[in-house]
């Protein structure tokens, strides 16, 4: 059985020599190499081509973000696919969905458990979206609600790794197969908003807010509004 072939970009030692001593802990997976720079990152990444690469978002040379499109762009040129795995402690908004609009596959806060990271590269390599608890709740809650009642994830906080078609069919999602009504909606939901939110950002009924996830869903071919929003981010349905 081949190993899972990872390569660690990380300024700080002492996280990447404990990312490593996680890894290490399971025979499946093999560290190929480490850096410090997003400049020695896309070198090695170039020369080891591994099956994925965890990357610090907070990299002194330049922004693990930017490092993500370069990786994914230099993948697409020579025909080899590196997912990318980002690893920050940046749990706002604007980094989330800047980092999947750049191609990231998956998304870790640094003090996530040694068994999650392990399992989140597991996810990645198989061609799933594997999404930190924090983050999930972050991007899909209910964040215009009122702010007199307490805030309502609309995922499960728990270990949340999303199925996905592999990243090529996710690009090709033709935006036309959506009404202009449908997008509304998605976009909503990708902000959060709940199925009444939404209906009153709309001025259209909850019954009608329903009809249209239960559409968008099946255009999407999603199991969940988790998965809509991940894969409508990721295809740049919305933005």
């Amino acid at each position: 059985m081949s190993k899972i072939r990872v390569a660690l970009i990380e300024d700080h030692d002492l996280t990447r020599v404990g990312i490593r001593t996680a890894l290490l802990q399971k025979d499946e997976i093999e560290v190929v190499g480490e850096a410090a720079t997003a400049a020695e990152g896309i070198k090695m990444l170039k020369t080891l081509h591994p099956d994925i690469a965890i990357i610090d978002i907070g990299l002194p040379d330049k922004d693990g973000i930017e490092l993500t499109r370069d990786v994914k762009s230099t993948g697409s040129k020579e025909g080899l696919e590196t997912k990318v795995l980002i690893l920050t402690l940046r749990d706002n908004k604007e980094a989330v969905l800047a980092a999947f609009a750049a191609g990231a596959d998956s998304y870790c806060m640094k003090d996530i458990g040694f068994d999650n990271l392990l399992e989140a590269v597991r996810v990645t390599y198989n061609g799933n979206s594997w999404i930190d608890p924090a983050i999930a709740r972050i991007v899909l809650q209910q964040a215009q609600q009122n702010p007199s009642k307490p805030e309502v994830p609309l995922v499960d906080t728990k270990s949340l790794a999303l199925k996905s078609d592999s990243l090529e069919n996710e690009e090709i999602i033709d935006p036309y197969t959506l009404t202009e009504r449908e997008l509304e909606v998605l976009q909503l939901i990708v902000e959060g908003c709940s199925n009444a939110l939404i209906a009153e950002r709309l001025y259209i009924t909850v019954g009608t807010v329903k009809t249209h996830v239960r559409n968008i869903l099946n255009k999407l071919c999603a199991d969940d509004r988790t998965q809509a929003a991940v894969r409508a981010l990721r295809s740049g349905l919305v933005g």
